[in-house]
Parts: structure tokens; sequence; C-alpha cells
């Protein structure tokens, strides 16, 4: 995968050097390159913003910086994402999507935000981390590249390391445990001593099932649920 940002602030982007996104860069995984599009401002200062027509707050980014430096990128057809808080929730299922693209560009925001023209001729996804709003769409892209690039092939070293992740199911993920079984009292649940797979798996399920009950029950809505889920979130209502 290729991924491409624009953004006026390249160094917010070191990040991306370490943990996961860093193991997926050095397997080849993906290549991310960054641009800093005031490079391409015409302006005699390099200005990128300018007031807005019609009176308002705020500056806007305007269209010509930020067009020549996506011009300026080895792109056909990639998948252009503005990163804004008007944008479309994003979730799982979209890093899902995304995974399976070849090339994704970011384009950061700041101030008031992009010239519409921005939004009209060069997005193709216009998404949003969340009901606040940031000084600027470095974070988000970073949150967005880190939930998509750990989904690519060999990045987690098993497939199965985020086939039950939280959302990826419909539920949230059921809780873990590891060594040791007793910690100052506080002891692993026997099902996950028992060497029953079938006990265990049942186990996670309801878990699963009593912690989105819990904390997400907006989740239930959509997930898709057997028989023997819709009988235990009926004995939790009880």
């Amino acid at each position: 995968m290729k991924i491409d940002v624009l953004t006026l602030f390249p160094e917010m982007f070191a990040p991306l050097d370490h943990s996961i996104v860093g193991r997926a860069k050095g397997l080849g995984q993906v290549d991310i390159g960054i641009t800093n599009f005031r490079d391409f401002s015409t302006n005699k200062h390099h200005k990128v913003d300018d007031y807005p027509y019609g009176g308002g707050a705020g500056m806007l980014l305007t269209p010509q910086p930020i067009f020549d430096a996506f011009a300026s990128l080895d792109a056909n057809r990639p998948r252009v994402i503005v990163t804004t808080p008007t944008g479309r929730p994003f979730t799982q299922q979209i890093a899902e999507e995304w995974a399976g693209e070849d090339h994704l560009v970011f384009l950061c925001g700041h101030y008031e935000g992009f010239d519409q023209r921005i939004h009209d001729e060069l997005a193709t996804d216009e998404v949003s981390i969340g009901d606040f709003v940031l000084t600027g769409g470095e974070l988000a892209a970073m949150v967005m590249i880190d939930a998509t690039v750990r989904l690519l092939p060999d990045v987690l070293g098993a497939q199965a390391s985020h086939e039950d992740d939280s959302f990826s199911t419909g539920l949230l993920e059921y809780p873990h445990y590891t060594r040791p079984a007793d910690f100052r009292g506080l002891k692993v649940p026997d099902v996950l001593l028992s060497g029953n797979h079938a006990r265990i798996e049942a186990w996670r399920r309801e878990q699963s099932l009593l912690k989105t009950y819990e904390r997400r029950p907006d989740l239930l809505e959509a997930a898709e649920l057997t028989e023997r889920d819709k009988i235990f979130l009926e004995s939790l209502r009880d």
C-alpha cells in the first residue's frame, strides 16, 4: 500500500516510524510519503490561507497549493481522504475497507478548513474521528493510518490478532488475561484455565455481549446475534 499525506506540519508524523506502522514500513507492506503543501504555494510569502468570501471568522486553506501538491503525487485514482469534523464517523469497518486499497491520500486541514473546491474536486471521502474539533487534521490522519495499516497482511504477525478486535465482530471485545493466574489475590476466571475450548469460546462470547450491553448497547442493534446470544441478552434484561 502507498499512503501520501498532505500537511503543513510534516514533523508531526514522526511517530509513524515506530510501533506497528513502523513494522509495516520495515516489512515493505506500506510506503508513507509526507508532503508539505506550503512548498507548492506560488504566493511570494508562501501563504496557504486567505479570508473567506462573504465574511466570517477565521481563515480558509486556498486551493492552489493543495491542488498542485496533489498533482505532484504519483497517483492513479487514489482514495483521497479529507480529515474534517463534518465528515462521516470513522469506524473499524472503514479501516477494513481502506486496507484493501492500493493508494490512500490524506489531506490535513487547518484554520476554518478547506476551500470547498478542494472537497468537491479532490476528496473521495470526508471522515471524522469524533464529535470534537482538533487544531489540525494531523492527529486524525495518524489515527486512521494506524487503524488501517495494522490490518495489512503479516503486520500483526497473525491474522487472528485483529479478527476479534472490538467492532470487527460488531461487539466489544471480551476481557483478556495472562500469567500469573493469581496476582495478589486477583484470579483469572477458572474457565480460561480449564482447557475446554468450547466453554472458553462460549464464555468469551457472553463476555463480549455483556460488555457491549453495558457500554455500547447501540451496537447490538446491528450485530449479528445467534438465538443463544438473544437468550443471554434477555437474561441480562430480566
